[in-house]
């Protein structure tokens, strides 16, 4: 994958930019550059420039997902997110925003567990494993109980097994034990500039769960089709509850140090965590989280 702006002149190869046989041409002055990022031709026939080259950034094709690897100083990755069995998933089902803020923001999420009552009305926390960290990798697992869905289910347990990879990439296993459900969240962040990011949210559900658990009806279709429809309920309320956090992304501002309290969940661990993400050469990327 390339940078998205011509190294000639500046222009965004996505705005007008034309796919030419197997090399992408630049809307403004024509020059064409091929899958390397090299230029192999101008308008002009005369030689071309030894500097037009747009800057690459490894690409993985994973879990159904394309993870693109940022470092500002270049450097190539040096850990990757593992590879999922999809054998026995559904394919995901997905949805994104642009918001107001940073990854590191909405990461944090994963370990604020003050604000799962107060944002999300869970009740009963419970950590089931500690925060723990290896490297690029943080893991905890937490139980929580939620209000059931009106005239439909009493409240039920949801089981959430979570791994960060970094301040873009995080892979959720949820369990439901009460409707026999299990399913994969991902949220999926990336920066566009100092103050906005892409918010992307996908899911899936593993054929191994049993429609019947969220409803006896289900249990009269095709398995195939009960499965889609107890996927798009979970995307729905799984849609819900980030909503509620993009309200509170949208408008807060980032606080360092913040003034913790006990119930608030390991946000000095996290923070610990994500100064690894930033360059010491580029001490300004770390203000970009502060920005607000």
């Amino acid at each position: 994958m390339s940078d998205a702006y011509c190294p000639h002149m500046g222009a965004h190869l996505g705005h007008g930019g034309k796919v030419r046989g197997e090399a992408i041409e630049c809307p403004f002055h024509l020059f064409c550059f091929d899958g390397a990022g090299s230029c192999v031709s101008t308008p002009y026939g005369t030689k071309v420039p030894p500097k037009a080259k747009l800057p690459m950034v490894p690409l993985e094709e994973k879990n159904g997902l394309l993870l693109a690897w940022f470092h500002s100083e270049g450097r190539a990755p040096d850990w990757h997110a593992p590879a999922l069995e999809t054998t026995g998933w559904l394919p995901l089902t997905t949805e994104e925003w642009v918001i107001n803020t940073h990854p590191q923001e909405t990461t944090e999420n994963s370990v604020d567990l003050g604000h799962l009552p107060a944002v999300h009305g869970y009740r009963d926390v419970e950590i089931l494993t500690p925060v723990a960290v290896d490297g690029p990798l943080l893991t905890t697992r937490y139980a929580v109980w939620r209000k059931g869905l009106a005239h439909f289910t009493t409240d039920f347990r949801m089981e959430f097994n979570i791994s960060v990879w970094g301040l873009g990439y995080s892979f959720v296993e949820v369990e439901v034990p009460a409707f026999r459900l299990k399913s994969r969240n991902f949220v999926l962040v990336s920066p566009i500039d100092g103050q906005r990011s892409y918010f992307r949210s996908a899911m899936t559900v593993s054929d191994e769960s049993d429609p019947k658990g969220l409803s006896p009806l289900l249990g009269l279709l095709p398995k195939a089709l009960s499965l889609r429809l107890v996927r798009a309920a979970a995307f729905h309320g799984y849609v819900a509850d980030i909503k509620k956090d993009l309200a509170i992304w949208q408008t807060k501002r980032y606080v360092e140090p913040p003034a913790r309290a006990v119930g608030d969940g390991p946000i000095g661990v996290f923070r610990r965590y994500c100064r690894q993400f930033y360059s010491e050469l580029h001490p300004a990327a770390h203000l970009v989280a502060q920005a607000g």
